[in-house]
């Protein structure tokens, strides 16, 4: 009869643990949103005149344009988007090229947050824009005023954000590049 007793507490505590288990699969199994952004800020720039409101890359920014597609070599992406201005153009083009994706234009001013969120769910996606901009469309995203104007001279700054089942985190990490001048 212990024996029986033991058997059958053995077999609630197995069944127990089989059900917290198949709890815990379920609740894995409810991720069903994941949309990831990269925004990083156009690459360094000629300044060479002050006038010129369009200006190309210099060596260094060009350098540091090569490193950006290295980074993102691995991470797979569903789109590429850029302002259309040279240095932000010039700064997606070689991730573009090593990812066979073509550039998408876009104005700042223009987008519509939800409805960009909406496009991309499920998607990864590289935004390039300017020391304004970027941190703005990241907070935009966000849904929070976390990040500030990037630097002038700041072209390093990475910004993901990653929206889950409709929640929304990021982090700011400083890519160096040891790019020639």
């Amino acid at each position: 009869m212990k024996a029986i007793k033991s058997l059958l507490i053995i077999l609630l505590f197995v069944n127990f643990s089989s059900c917290k288990n198949k709890t815990n699969l379920e609740e894995v199994n409810t991720v069903k949103e994941v949309s990831t952004y990269y925004f990083i800020r156009h690459a360094e720039k000629d300044r060479s005149n002050p006038d010129n409101i369009d200006p190309e890359l210099i060596q260094k920014g060009l350098g540091r344009a090569m490193h950006w597609a290295e980074i993102f070599k691995d991470i797979e992406l569903d789109a590429i988007y850029s302002t259309d201005f040279l240095r932000s153009s010039m700064t997606a083009a070689p991730t573009s090229v090593k990812k066979n994706i073509d550039v998408k234009y876009y104005n700042f001013d223009d987008i519509i947050v939800n409805q960009f969120k909406e496009d991309h769910v499920n998607q990864n996606v590289l935004i390039v824009g300017h020391g304004d901009t970027t941190p703005e469309f990241a907070n935009q995203l966000l849904g929070e005023d976390k990040y500030s104007i990037v630097e002038d001279y700041d072209n390093g700054s990475l910004f993901i954000v990653q929206i889950i089942n409709g929640v929304a985190t990021s982090q700011r990490l400083h890519i160096n590049c040891n790019c020639p001048d």
